[in-house]
């Protein structure tokens, strides 16, 4: 079920090119070389390049691709992140996939980077989630990770987070405090969290042991304060989540919260302005 081995690259590629590029084949010399860069025309956290760079090295290994600016850097716009020296059929038959890549991850960079700087000098980690692309994950993760953020739990299997849902399906103190003496036996290790939409909840949770986190879900800043006042003696930490934007990312990591959990960093980054630019066709 943790199977990580698939390919998006491979996908991306088979998807676009096909049986062939008939444009570049019928357009475009097999003999004739170039050399491409790929330019943000944006302010912009580069994430992607060596996804970006890889798509170019499948579609022809004898392409020659440098990074000019890795995952990570911030740019102005105007500048360089790739170079690509070879076949002009090639790089042509590989731009679109990979500036989907780059655009995209970018994009992820570039909004986890506005987050974290949002939060101002306050202790809170700007967290990802699950929503993510199917099939991009890793990627989309990763990106985060480029632009300052930190990863939640990849998936189902290596972390317990326990929702309102699930406490429906064991409701009370007992059910609960049971549940996670199940998890404890089967994963000694394993990190926990519960989810709590009010004060009152906040209070039963802090009770049972083998809570590692509360999730704040949707509480307004007094009330995030309290539950973190609440428990500073226990020594569990408290993660924010639920209508987190950046106008209001400052006011609530400022609560003491230690993690703020923002969906949108995956599911609503909008792509970078990227472009490849032929700049030198030689011979």
């Amino acid at each position: 079920m943790n199977d990580h081995s698939a390919d998006p690259i491979g996908i991306a590629l088979a998807e676009d090119i096909g049986t062939g590029d008939i444009t570049s084949e019928a357009f475009i010399s097999a003999d004739l070389n170039a050399l491409g860069r790929i330019v943000a025309r944006d302010r912009a956290v580069v994430a992607g390049a060596e996804t970006a760079a890889e798509v170019f090295r499948r579609v022809d290994a004898r392409l020659h691709v440098e990074i000019v600016h890795g995952d990570g850097t911030s740019l102005s716009g105007g500048e360089t992140i790739l170079e690509i020296r070879g076949a002009a059929r090639s790089i042509l038959t590989a731009e679109r996939v990979a500036l989907n890549f780059l655009q995209r991850l970018s994009g992820i960079a570039t909004l986890t980077r506005q987050f974290v700087d949002g939060a101002g000098k306050a202790k809170a980690q700007i967290l990802d989630t699950r929503k993510t692309t199917p099939g991009l994950r890793s990627l989309e993760k990763a990106a985060v990770v480029a632009g300052g953020g930190a990863n939640h739990r990849f998936g189902l299997y290596d972390m317990v987070l326990i929702k309102d849902n699930h406490l429906v399906a064991a409701p009370g103190f007992s059910g609960l405090t049971a549940a996670i003496g199940r998890v404890r036996s089967a994963h000694p290790d394993i990190r926990v969290e519960v989810e709590a939409d009010r004060l009152e909840q906040v209070r039963t949770f802090l009770e049972i042991d083998g809570i590692d986190v509360i999730l704040l879900d949707n509480m307004n800043p007094a009330e995030m304060r309290e539950a973190v006042a609440l428990g500073r003696k226990k020594g569990v930490k408290f993660e924010a989540s639920g209508g987190v934007t950046l106008k209001n990312i400052r006011q609530i990591a400022a609560t003491g919260v230690d993690y703020v959990s923002v969906g949108a960093l995956t599911h609503s980054a909008p792509a970078v302005d990227l472009s490849l630019e032929l700049t030198h066709v030689a011979s």
